[in-house]
């Protein structure tokens, strides 16, 4: 299952943690939220590429 992380900060320890277990045996990508100039046509694609998003806050 490709699986989509996309981070509107810098996770800490507990959401690297939680982001490990959902990750085992998927194909994995992240998109950062933090940096300014977020290419976000590219966040569109990316999110009907994948099976499943999941939202870091």
């Amino acid at each position: 299952m490709k699986l989509l992380h996309i981070l509107k900060s810098e996770p800490d320890d507990i959401a690297n943690t939680l982001m490990a277990i959902l990750s085992e045996g998927n194909e994995v990508s992240e998109f950062s939220l933090v940096a300014e100039g977020a290419d976000y046509e590219k966040l569109i694609d990316m999110i009907f590429e994948n099976d499943k998003v999941v939202s870091w806050w």
